[in-house]
C-alpha cells in the first residue's frame, strides 16, 4: 500500500474527554466478535465493535490477555494471506 493512500479516519474520545484521530488499519471478525485495528502517529490500538439498536460503538479491550491473543491470531492470518 502506498503511504499517501487515504484511509478511513475515526475520532476516539477517551474517558477524560480527550479526542484523538486514528486511521482504520483493519476491520475483522474473530471468535464471534468484530474488531477494529486503529493507528495514529503515536500508537496503535485494538477495539471491539459492539452492535446496539441505535448503531455500532467501539469499546476498548481492557484484558491484556484477550488483546494479545486477538492480535496474535490477526498477525497469523495476515502472514498467511499477505496483501499485494
Amino acid at each position: 500500500m502506498e503511504s499517501n493512500e487515504m484511509r478511513d479516519q475515526i475520532t476516539i474520545e477517551d474517558e477524560n474527554g480527550q479526542t484523538k484521530d486514528y486511521s482504520v488499519e483493519a476491520l475483522f471478525d474473530m471468535e464471534e466478535h468484530s474488531y477494529a485495528l486503529l493507528s495514529s502517529n503515536e500508537d496503535t490500538i485494538l477495539m471491539r465493535v459492539e452492535d446496539e439498536a441505535d448503531g455500532q460503538y467501539l469499546v476498548g479491550i481492557t484484558d491484556p490477555e484477550e488483546r494479545d491473543s486477538i492480535l496474535y491470531a490477526y498477525e497469523i492470518a495476515v502472514d498467511a494471506n499477505p496483501a499485494d
